[in-house]
């Protein structure tokens, strides 16, 4: 089954350094893809790369744009035939450089049929284009594959569930083709990340027959370049100058089944990729540490068995229960309390709702766990929090569609919960420890 055809040139820039960008573009069919980049108010002196797109990729391509100058607003022009589309992004200072920074994170478009309306598309995209952010962090369910679009309250296109190649790549198409989706991509740029719903509900890696189809419809429709060596790569890092550095968790590739009794060889990340985390915090010299993780830190998920991180609070069940990954967890938090690691935050979506939290899970270790959420899809409230990490609920609230927003300066750290209408419901700074 497959959406409507894509009657226009789609635009996203992605993994954005202090030096090089990704321009990726998904033409209507096959041809020449143009792209032009330079300093914004420069149109004169941009550089020029090509690409063909082929029905092979499903007319997406990605061009890698290199020696940008930090710290810069760029502007770009797509072409492709006699269309054209103008964006802009920000690059980031170098590593040593203080310069503010302005993110905005969410996840979770067009699940529970609550897909584009025929009338208004996704309006958070307006509320978020209205923060003006140097970057956006969608974090995960950026698609529902196995979720139905029924119309005439949805745009026709989505009113299935993806079980083949064309399908999933359809239903990337269809939220990307949104014109509020695509005017704020090339406002910014888009740090993507998948959870469960790209490819079904609660998957866990290799066991999911699906997985290597929504994983190849994932990496064709985001501006994600892996390492030759690792092609299907997904956990990356950022740095942002001197203030931050982001590292972006791949939580559903690597992970044991989610069924299994939790013990010390339960993964959800995998070894590697555990040891790239925990190196990577260990040697940042960053002030802040944001951790993007698709699956919360102290919220019990999944139905049948436990889905996140958290194994279940006492308070639900006083015996615990027989899944979960804490013990992964314990084993990250005990190293980076060892190695004395500061200002680690978790960034967050998932369960449809807003909370802060800190947690303080061993002395002289203080993590927060920021969650937003959704952008379009069912609504949930705060409920029990698991004690492991011995958690502070600092905010929780939920009903309506939202995105959580930092600010990040030189003293400190600024969370703020932002609504669809451009209200912000929560904020509260956060000092660094020195």
């Amino acid at each position: 089954m497959v959406g409507p055809a894509a009657a226009e040139l789609l635009v996203t820039v992605g993994e954005v350094s202090d030096r090089a960008a990704v321009v990726w573009a998904r033409a209507p069919a096959s041809g020449r893809v143009t792209v032009e980049v330079g300093r914004a108010g420069q149109p004169g002196a941009r550089r020029r790369l090509t690409a063909e797109a082929a029905r092979e990729s499903d007319f997406t391509v990605k061009l890698r744009v290199e020696s940008l100058a930090p710290a810069t607003r760029h502007a770009y022009r797509v072409a492709f035939g006699r269309e054209a589309v103008d964006g802009e992004f920000v690059t980031a200072p170098e590593p040593g450089a203080t310069r503010p920074l302005t993110l905005v994170w969410s996840g979770d478009l067009g699940g529970a049929g609550r897909c584009r309306s025929p009338a208004s598309g996704y309006p958070i995209f307006r509320a978020m284009a209205g923060r003006r952010p140097d970057l956006f962090l969608f974090v995960g369910d950026t698609i529902y594959a196995d979720h139905r679009c029924p119309v005439p309250e949805n745009l026709a296109g989505a009113d299935f569930r993806a079980a083949d190649l064309p399908g999933f790549r359809a239903k990337h198409r269809y939220n990307r083709a949104e014109p509020a989706v695509q005017a704020f991509f090339r406002a910014t740029s888009v740090w993507a990340i998948w959870d469960d719903h790209e490819v079904r509900n609660d998957f866990a890696g290799p066991d999911e027959p699906l997985m290597p189809t929504g994983r190849r419809a994932f990496l064709e429709y985001w501006p994600i370049q892996p390492p030759a060596g690792d092609p299907y790569r997904l956990y990356r890092r950022a740095r942002w100058g001197r203030l931050v550095e982001v590292f972006v968790l791949d939580t559903r590739q690597y992970r044991s089944r989610n069924d299994t009794p939790d013990g010390p060889e339960k993964t959800m990340l995998g070894v590697a990729q555990r040891e790239w985390l925990l190196a990577g915090l260990r040697d940042s010299e960053a002030v802040w540490k944001l951790v993007v993780s698709s699956v919360p830190l102290s919220i019990p998920t999944g139905r049948v068995a436990r889905d996140s991180w958290a194994n279940g609070s006492t308070h639900l069940n006083p015996e615990g229960t027989p899944t979960g990954f804490e013990h992964e967890l314990g084993l990250i938090v005990r190293t980076l309390a060892e190695r004395r690691v500061r200002n680690v935050v978790w960034l967050v979506a998932y369960v449809h709702r807003a909370e802060v939290i800190r947690h303080a899970p061993v002395p002289g270790l203080v993590i927060h766990e920021l969650v937003a959420g959704p952008l379009s899809a069912g609504t949930g409230r705060p409920g029990l929090l698991d004690d492991t990490l011995k958690p502070t609920r600092l905010f929780g609230d939920g009903g309506y569609y939202n995105f959580g927003e930092l600010r990040v300066t030189a003293s400190g750290l600024e969370v703020r919960i932002v609504d669809v209408d451009g209200r912000v419901r929560f904020a509260t700074p956060l000092a660094p420890e020195r």
